[in-house]
């Protein structure tokens, strides 16, 4: 009923039924999530607590833009997204409330969640260097900063600088390098490309398992799709490429997050708040990371075969929060670095 009606409909419906908006115990999701193992973490959220979730599913650009129009009127309870840089806009134009959960702030790492509650994360995906397996030896290339090195000049192929996953990334070398030596090292990234920056992480995957470029940067997860892809030649592809967890001696895999925050004007905020930490909960925690075959904060809720099968790693301690705060530093840096 919800898909058909929206957030507004439900409420003309409830109206006609003699039954006011306000009593339903209900949570109003706006999320840029559409993964079919969602349905069975809403459905279990209901089942443990009778609250009936309405959801809004777009596009993350849309999501806020819908927000921002809706203003202080919008029905809409909890925002759902990814990225922390995106997470960051939603702050930066006031759409969040800060929250207090002794629930949410015991089972999210501190550093996967916004420091005063405005967002959480509830799952992780690294950004990571693959190879081609023929192009490039085992232990060859061992860090971000090796995709500077002048020897893979012509070899290197990567997305566009204005993609978040490669803003959050930047923004994260930046809060460890600083500004002077994170440009050094995207000018020397540059120079070091196959052809100027296209497509998405998918794309480059295929392309270094084609041969055209020999390493690039991607989130582990696209990789994890073609691996269990029912097509026989993504999984072909796949079989050509050799993931590296990135700086494993020094700061540690550069992971962002899947998250959500309670908007500024939830009419419905208690139940948004046990909404939040039921995705904290280990069953719902594996729902929400494996529908994307992303890794769950909640480290003891891993449980797909394939994810396992990477192998563990040492991720970075960064607050994502520096993601956004560094974002617009981020963009102007490769602007001037010259990564299209």
């Amino acid at each position: 009923m919800f898909k058909q009606f929206g957030f507004a409909g439900l409420t003309l419906v409830f109206a006609a039924m003699g039954i006011s908006a306000s009593a339903q115990q209900e949570v109003n999701i706006y999320s840029a999530r559409h993964y079919q193992t969602d349905e069975a973490l809403y459905e279990n959220f209901t089942k443990a607590t009778g609250i009936q979730v309405n959801r809004i599913e777009e596009t993350d650009d849309k999501l806020l833009d819908r927000l921002n129009a809706e203003g202080a009127n919008s029905p809409g309870d909890i925002l759902i997204t990814v990225d922390a840089g995106r997470l960051w806009r939603a702050e930066e134009a006031g759409l969040f409330q800060s929250v207090k959960s002794k629930v949410l702030d015991e089972r999210i790492p501190a550093n996967l969640r916004h420091p005063e509650g405005q967002w959480f994360g509830f799952s992780t995906r690294a950004r990571v260097i693959f190879y081609n397996k023929d192009l490039v030896k085992p232990g060859e290339i061992k860090t971000y900063e090796d995709l500077a090195d002048p020897k893979w000049k012509g070899k290197v192929c990567v997305r566009t600088s204005s993609n978040i996953y490669n803003l959050s990334l930047m923004a994260a070398m930046i809060e460890r390098l600083g500004e002077a030596k994170a440009e050094a090292w995207a000018k020397a990234v540059v120079a070091n490309l196959a052809h100027d920056p296209k497509g998405a992480d998918t794309d480059q995957l295929l392309a270094v398992s084609t041969g055209e470029c020999a390493v690039t940067l991607s989130n582990h997860y696209y990789y994890v799709r073609m691996v269990k892809s029912p097509k026989a030649a993504e999984r072909a592809a796949a079989a050509k490429l050799q993931l590296v967890w990135p700086n494993q001696d020094t700061s540690g895999v550069h992971t962002n997050i899947s998250g959500a925050g309670i908007l500024k004007n939830a009419p419905n905020k208690d139940n948004a708040i046990k909404f939040l930490e039921y995705l904290a909960s280990d069953a719902a925690q594996g729902y929400f990371a494996n529908g994307n075959y992303e890794f769950p904060v909640v480290a003891a809720a891993l449980h797909d075969p394939t994810l396992k099968a990477l192998g563990t790693f040492k991720a970075d301690t960064i607050n994502v929060a520096v993601y956004g705060k560094n974002q617009p530093a981020a963009q102007k840096l490769y602007d001037r670095a010259g990564w299209k």
